[in-house]
């Protein structure tokens, strides 16, 4: 028998020589899906393996801020506490717009229902929040804070069909990258439940019978092909494919812009690759998460970004990351943010951004831009003339944001293609129900087969729709769908 085995090609279970090992339920991945998915497995008494392709668990879930995206029944008790009350419905409706036009109404009505809940259970699991909260706007919050406004809430055109809440929950972790405890916790939960990891694991490829059941996997460990028998299913949670430049290419070729993957380095889309070798469909597989160097500090927001025509394009208060997509696709790859002397910073995350224009009077920085005399100009007096009424009629930039840009010296920051650093994941995968049971083009359940996290097209589907928080939502609430449902397919 050939040892060539690929993500791209199941093996036929007559080829397999011998069960290395045999278990109820085999996760691929042990970071924020299949560490949730080991936990409610084990809980279901299924006996639970998880292969790790890395040499310690968390996945790129451990390079996160460490929030979860939850809400609804009222609020959280932290959002209660605080004075948020945050109804069901207000949740599902801001659901399926972050969705975008493909937004699941089976997937978001599940979880709005019951995301408070999951936010205690995280908690009754060891996550830890102090149950703080941080007003103001924050890409993740420095301090240990809990609760923050983490997407497009307060921003239209959000604002305008959902009320309000702020629903990021951030781990109890002081500075930036949470995620690091978060999966921390949540893995040692796994273990501590009775998982079994292996690490510098590589599953190769599934194992099927004749009928296209999912049967087992192929994992490759210290150089040696092990045949793994997964009685119940195996369950995907590979993550994306950000790290495969050839897959991005291909589905996403808008990413390739961004130079900075967020990624622990193993989203090679193999797991996705994996379920499409035995008839998984996809969904929105172009899609993916953006951001560029905007704020902090908050001063920016109240800037205004303009194209070549030196025109706005975008509510400069909404979410970061839907502010880069707009910047991205903008004619030629190109944008500046204009701000004036009261307002003018350096972000943060980018301090050498180029300044691509300075002057003494917007003309001259319209001027130097090379700009279509009279465009940039008059954007300017007619976005000053509304914010000195505290509106903006054209994109609904919140009053709060809003103020006239007269301060001298004037000057606009380059966002043009090739000036500013990008960061991006991929958002597409497998199509699965919410239970995590993975559907083939016809929409029919593949047998043994289940996908969660990144590797699975979830809540967060659309790019421009992004908020923080909502991947780890996603992850660990459809993880332990995922785990129920394979646990229980083997279950007399």
């Amino acid at each position: 028998m050939s040892n060539n085995f690929s993500p791209g090609r199941a093996c036929p279970v007559d080829q397999v020589p011998r069960w290395d090992l045999v278990t109820d339920v085999a996760v691929v991945g042990f970071g924020a899906a299949g560490s949730c998915v080991a936990i409610e497995a084990r809980g279901a008494g299924a006996q639970v393996d998880v292969f790790e392709v890395a040499s310690a668990p968390g996945g790129s879930a451990s390079l996160s801020g460490g929030e979860v995206y939850v809400g609804g029944s009222g609020g959280t008790e932290v959002q209660r506490e605080h004075g948020f009350a945050d109804e069901t419905d207000d949740l599902r409706q801001y659901l399926l717009m972050a969705g975008g036009p493909t937004a699941d109404a089976d997937r978001v009505g599940l979880y709005a229902a019951q995301a408070a809940a999951h936010f205690s259970w995280l908690r009754a699991q060891g996550v830890p929040f102090k149950g703080t909260y941080l007003p103001g706007k924050w890409i993740e919050p420095p301090t240990d804070d809990t609760l923050i406004w983490s997407g497009n809430e307060q921003a239209w055109p959000f604002s305008a069909k959902a009320k309000p809440a702020p629903r990021g929950h951030t781990v109890e972790f002081e500075g930036w990258g949470g995620g690091q405890l978060l999966m921390e916790k949540l893995c040692a939960r796994a273990l501590a439940l009775g998982a079994t990891a292996h690490y510098n694991s590589r599953a190769l490829c599934l194992i099927t019978d004749d009928n296209g059941a999912v049967k087992g996997l192929v994992v490759r460990r210290e150089g040696q092909e092990l045949f793994v028998q997964a009685r119940s299913g195996v369950v995907l949670c590979a993550g994306g494919f950000i790290a495969n430049r050839d897959m991005v290419a291909r589905h996403a070729p808008e990413a390739l812009v961004c130079e900075h993957q967020v990624t622990a380095g193993n989203d090679d889309g193999s797991g996705i690759r994996m379920g499409i070798s035995v008839g998984a469909t996809t969904l929105n597989m172009q899609e993916f998460f953006a951001t560029l160097p905007f704020f902090p500090p908050e001063s920016l927001i109240k800037g205004i970004f303009i194209n070549e025509r030196g025109q706005r394009f975008i509510n400069e208060d909404t979410y970061h990351g839907r502010v880069a997509h707009y910047v991205l696709r903008q004619p030629n790859g190109r944008a500046w943010l204009l701000v004036d002397n009261d307002i003018f910073d350096r972000p943060l995350l980018q301090p050498d951004i180029t300044v691509a224009a300075v002057g003494d009077t917007w003309d001259e920085v319209e001027q130097e831009l090379a700009l279509e005399p009279g465009s940039l100009t008059a954007t300017v007096a007619e976005f000053n003339r509304q914010a000195r009424a505290g509106q903006d009629p054209y994109f609904h930039k919140h009053a709060g944001w809003l103020r006239p840009l007269l301060s001298p010296p004037f000057a606009a920051l380059s966002y043009c293609r090739g000036d500013i650093e990008g960061h991006a994941f991929t958002l597409g995968g497998l199509a699965t129900r919410p239970t995590g049971e993975v559907l083939n083009a016809d929409g029919q359940i593949i047998s043994g087969l289940y996908a969660a996290g990144r590797t699975a097209c979830g809540l967060p589907r659309w790019g421009e729709g992004y908020s923080s928080g909502l991947s780890l939502g996603d992850s660990t609430f459809f993880g332990r769908q995922a785990g129920r449902s394979a646990a229980n397919a083997g279950a007399p």
